[in-house]
């Protein structure tokens, strides 16, 4: 999938960037460069390779390193509310911004 000038311009738009003629020109060479690498990621055949939870796990065994999962805090919920200027059923409340 190649990008043209017109792609990169509407990408600049909707990213409200003001790129010059030079800036667009570099863009494209980039983002045709990225897509040029995931294209031929894409081609290689993975059917068979288990993925990797550690890029580590290639190279050797990782042993990971789990916590056991438990309380380490108290409910501190009503003391930090204590400040707020409109709680409700243990919730912030805040004004509406979006009309």
């Amino acid at each position: 999938m190649a990008l043209t000038l017109p792609d990169v311009q509407r990408i600049a738009e909707l990213a409200r960037l003001e790129l010059d003629e030079a800036e667009r020109a570099a863009a494209l060479e980039q983002l045709n460069g990225f897509f040029e690498i995931v294209e031929r990621m894409r081609a290689v055949d993975t059917s068979g390779v288990e993925p990797l939870y550690t890029p580590l796990a290639a190279v050797r065994p990782v042993q990971l390193r789990l916590r056991v999962d438990a309380v380490t805090e108290t409910d501190a919920r009503e003391a930090n509310q204590r400040s707020a200027p409109a709680v409700q059923d243990g919730l912030y409340l805040v004004p509406r911004v979006i009309e």
